[in-house]
């Protein structure tokens, strides 16, 4: 074992050598990089198609076997492999998404899509240039790098290029984790998307939150605007309002003093209130409305009470008896569909933990701690059927701008990442498991 781990060591030390010679190097790596952020992603109408087709481009210069599957009409899903020597093997997954949130042009410095690089300062400007079409293509850009190396994978590699994560992923992984391919791909671990991080340490998730998005209506009589009386639809709202308020800052609280992460909390955010009723300039301002209506969006841990927070939303938030329902409009669970909380080991008693976390450090960076990822992302998909899944984006030194304006990552950082990927790609896809794969007992 000792001997193994050492020759893994002195491959993995040899990689930087061969960085500087590879085809991914510098400006290559960065201008593919461009190319495909000036592809526009954007919700509500995204341009696969023109994704796909530079993708597909892409990985058969990288020499990647390619499909194009439709698990929904007009959503396309990229699944790549790189086949391994040994196929019985688990098989490592690199999952990230195509689509993008849309952007506000008036409020960037540079056009969301034209993929501007600063000279001066090396910042790359573009939407999705954090989430998460880097990662993608540093999956694709540390591939070439080892396969000009001449490193071929123990176990089958795959690379998912995935529609609608930024909708909910129900046209894409929901439904790519129940298809005949995902359950032919036997896969073992899942590596997503992360966050940046401001620091020097890169940022890892074992979990997160679970969306919980509801709203709730109140009725009440209507009246003249001057009227004083109780039982108003916007005094039954705001009673529960205020509740909310208050729950949202002892939790907020919690994070503020440094007792608790972000992850680890209940967040509670205002989507939006809707009462009143229009005119063609603005409200009738004399009338009491007889409806009032609030969006709530919720994050739950999977450490959360889940029970207690439910009968807090009966009882305080949306209480029958001040005329108030409840409707959710997205309800994720917490636990997988084993009944354990949706978590991956990050620790120990997780190999591929030790081999995520050594492969970093070999690279020349250093894992924080372990987090829960404060939102959601398609890796939620893969733990709730049981996968062991991390989120990782190797960005760090940089602000987290992810659906933020002038959303940008440095070009250094960038080309740092995929030295990153070589090093976690090679790592897991050499690792032996325990059990004798079907070509090691043929071999024997």
């Amino acid at each position: 074992m000792a001997t193994a781990s050492a020759t893994l060591l002195l491959s993995l030390a040899l990689l930087a050598s061969a960085a500087a010679a590879s085809p991914s190097s510098g400006a290559g790596a960065i201008s593919r990089f461009q190319e495909y952020l000036r592809i526009d992603t954007a919700q509500p109408a995204p341009d696969y198609a023109a994704a796909v087709a530079f993708l597909r481009g892409q990985a058969s210069e990288a020499g990647l076997e390619a499909r194009t599957l439709e698990l929904a009409a007009g959503k396309p899903l990229l699944l790549l492999r790189w086949p391994g020597r040994r196929p019985s093997l688990p098989s490592i997954l690199l999952n990230s998404h195509t689509d993008v949130v849309p952007s506000e042009r008036q409020k960037w410095d540079h056009p969301p899509f034209s993929a501007a690089l600063d000279e001066a300062s090396g910042r790359i400007y573009a939407r999705g240039s954090q989430d998460m079409k880097c990662v993608g293509m540093q999956y694709l850009e540390a591939i070439r790098r080892l396969r000009s190396a001449g490193f071929v994978p123990d176990r089958n590699i795959y690379i998912t290029f995935v529609p609608d994560e930024e909708i909910g992923g129900h046209g894409g992984v929901e439904l790519f984790v129940s298809s005949k391919e995902f359950k032919e791909m036997n896969v073992g671990l899942v590596l997503d998307e992360g966050l940046a991080s401001p620091g020097d340490e890169y940022r890892v998730f074992y979990a997160e939150r679970s969306p919980w998005w509801l709203t709730i209506k109140a009725k009440g009589a209507p009246g003249h605007g001057a009227k004083l009386y109780d039982g108003s639809a916007m005094e039954n709202l705001m009673k529960s309002v205020e509740a909310i308020r208050r729950f949202r800052t002892s939790q907020f609280d919690l994070v503020k003093s440094g007792e608790k992460a972000e992850g680890d909390v209940v967040s509670v955010n205002f989507a939006y209130l809707k009462a009143g009723t229009p005119t063609p300039t603005g409200f009738v301002m004399n009338l009491q409305p007889s409806e009032a209506e609030v969006g709530l969006d919720i994050r739950i841990p999977p450490s959360a009470h889940v029970e207690a927070l439910e009968r807090r939303l009966v009882e305080e938030w949306a209480p029958s008896s001040r005329n108030l329902t409840f409707e959710f409009k997205q309800k994720m669970s917490v636990l997988d569909n084993f009944g354990k909380p949706a978590m991956t080991p990050a620790d120990s008693t997780n190999p591929w933990w030790l081999l995520l976390e050594e492969a970093v450090k070999s690279a020349g960076g250093k894992l924080g701690k372990p987090e829960i990822f404060p939102a959601s992302t398609d890796a939620r998909y893969f733990r709730q059927i049981g996968l062991p899944a991390f989120g990782f984006s190797p960005m760090a030194n940089t602000p987290i701008l992810l659906h933020d304006h002038n959303e940008f990552l440095h070009k250094d950082e960038y080309l740092k990442g995929i030295g990153i990927y070589e090093y976690i790609i090679k790592a897991l896809a050499t690792h032996k498991d325990s059990v004798k794969d079907d070509e090691s007992r043929a071999e024997l």
